[in-house]
Order: structure tokens, then sequence, then C-alpha cells
């Protein structure tokens, strides 16, 4: 390859209608069951990565930015791990630049790493000289957060868990894309700020000591076979009624770990209720809440206006975000 390669890329952050919950393997970062997510336009990830003798810092390391920043310990760590992935798929041995800007809150339980991760496998495979193919990118981007792996896939995307021992088809692929159904997001933030406990943490913590957790395994692949069938007929109700109950059998796991983990708050409970109240009224909305305290809302665009007005007057709910079904993660620049 050159001696200087540039890429920038941006991915969307997607959110889990049936809930990845629990991996088979940490080191490849494989999940315990398979999955099923929306990709979101307008929030999320764009990341630049430039292979070059230069790039490096002082000490010969990556370089890593985030928001213009040096990025904290923890995440550029994070980042020069899954670098070294890239360096090794392509046989390269140059240190790297990255610089992540999010448009998404990090941390806060609406799967900033998703989104991060996705734009950095896809920028550093192609600034790295690599062509790899939809199923090769998803599967590089889940070595660096099991969810990054659906954002590489526009609209409603299904992860498989896999069989095999490397991971190899352990990738997503697209149910129907961001044009397929004219469905949005409401997304009513409940808090500020980063969230209690992180999830890897809470996944190992909740495979670890609840006794639930093998109940909640044994649910997911009805759940995805009958989220799938919904989605192919756009049947909202349907769906809904999978996403919220694949999210409060997840939460009911978590919340059953020793020590418990919570990460609901007094407004997570209200704009549920909220959502409640819309359906008994005729207006179907329907929650789904990752780790974290924020509540998702899928409904029509017809009905978008009036759910984020029900959950903006919703007593903590902090503000709300309407968001459309957006594509999969894609090249902005190369040189």
């Amino acid at each position: 390859m050159p001696e200087s390669k540039r890429a920038k890329a941006v991915a969307g952050t997607n959110i889990a209608l049936v809930k990845y919950w629990g991996k088979r393997d940490t080191a490849l970062n494989l999940p315990a069951t398979g999955s099923l997510s929306l990709t979101l336009a307008g929030l999320g990830s764009e990341t630049s990565v430039r292979f070059a003798h230069d790039a490096g810092g002082s000490d010969g390391r990556d370089r890593v930015l985030f928001g213009g920043e040096p990025a904290w310990p923890l995440f550029a760590n994070r980042v020069r791990r899954f670098l070294d992935l890239v360096r090794a798929l392509a046989k390269i041995d140059l240190p790297a630049e990255v610089a992540t800007v999010n448009t998404v809150p990090t941390a806060a339980g609406l799967a900033s790493s998703a989104s991060g991760f996705a734009a950095l496998a896809l920028a550093a495979s192609r600034a790295a000289g690599l062509r790899l193919s939809p199923a090769e990118l998803s599967a590089l981007a889940r070595r660096g957060s099991g969810s990054a792996a659906r954002s590489i896939v526009g609209g409603f995307a299904e992860m498989a868990a896999g069989t095999r021992k490397d991971g190899s088809d352990a990738y997503a692929h697209s149910i129907a894309d961001e044009n397929a159904w004219d469905v949005r997001l409401c997304v009513a933030m409940t808090a500020a700020g980063e969230k209690t406990v992180g999830s890897t943490a809470a996944m190992a913590l909740t495979e670890r000591t609840s006794p639930y957790y093998a109940a909640w395994l044994s649910t997911v692949p009805g759940d995805v076979a009958e989220a799938k069938a919904a989605i192919l007929a756009r049947d909202l109700a349907r769906l809904g009624s999978v996403a919220e109950r694949s999210a409060t059998r997840m939460h009911a796991a978590a919340l059953a770990a020793e020590p418990s983990i919570l990460y609901w708050n007094p407004a997570t409970l209200a704009a549920i209720a909220t959502l409640k109240e819309l359906r008994a009224g005729g207006t179907s909305a329907y929650f789904t809440i990752d780790a974290g305290p924020h509540v998702k809302a899928l409904c029509v665009s017809a009905d978008a206006a009036k759910v984020a007005a029900a959950l903006a007057a919703t007593p903590g709910v902090v503000r709300v975000l309407t968001v459309a079904p957006g594509p999969g993660a894609q090249i902005m620049s190369e040189d």
C-alpha cells in the first residue's frame, strides 16, 4: 500500500428490537444469541483513519482523537486493539491516526459504540487497502462492539449468533432496507451523562449471577423469528409486542443479577406509561429500552409528531428525538 492512505466513513447507531445480551466467546466478541435491530439516520459516528509512518504520537503509538481532543485512555486502547486486527488482516505495520466525532451521546445507552466501531471498521479497513465484503466487514466490526456488526447494515438487520468457533458466521444481514417501511423511532432521553454500568460488564455479571439468564436465552430465537415475520408483513403491532417483551425480559434478567443491575429511572417508567396510554387511545407506539434509562418508541411516521409530543410532556423526560431508519455504514472519502 502507499506510505500514507486515509479514509473517512460514517455509520448510524442502531437500536435492537430483539436484544443481544451475553456472549458465547468474549475474546472474539461472539453473541450468545442472535438479535434484530433498526439502524437510524442522523445519529451516529463519523470516523477518519490514516495509516502512515508519521501518523502516530511521540511514543509511536496510534494517535486517537475524539471530538477533536485526545481520547481518554480506555477508549484509545480499545481503538488501538481494534486497529491491530486490521493491521493483521492487511499485513501492514504502520501507526494510525484516528479521529471520531459522534452525533449520538456517548456511553448513555444509545448504542454509540455500535456506530463508532462500524465507522472505524469501514474507514480503517479501506485505509489499510482492504476491500471486505459486507459479511466480512460486519464480522470485523463485531470484534470492536457486538452491536456494531448490525450498523454495517441499513434499515432492519438480523445479527446471526453463528455456530463456528472462529466467528466467521456471526455477522449481520439485511431484512428490509431503510426505505422499506415508513416508521420512526421517537427517543425519549430520561437522563443526562453516562450510564451507571457499562454494557460489557453488565452482560458478564448477568450471565454469571442471574437465575433468569438461561430463560432469557431460550426466548430469543423465537422472538427473532416473529420479529422478522412482522417486518416482512409490515405489522407494527406484532413487531411492537415482540420488542416490548424482549426489552423487559432482558432488563428482568439484569435486575435479578447479584448485585442487581437497574438502568431505569422514574422517567423511564413514566414514558412507558405514556406509550400505553397512547395505545389505549388508539395511537400505536411501542417501547424498547437498551442498557440505559432512555425509552425508544416505534411508530409509523404519521403518528410520530403526536408520540413525540406526548413523550416530551412526560415528567422527567429531558428531550425527545424523532429519527428515521437510516442506511448502513458508508465511505465518505478516500485518498
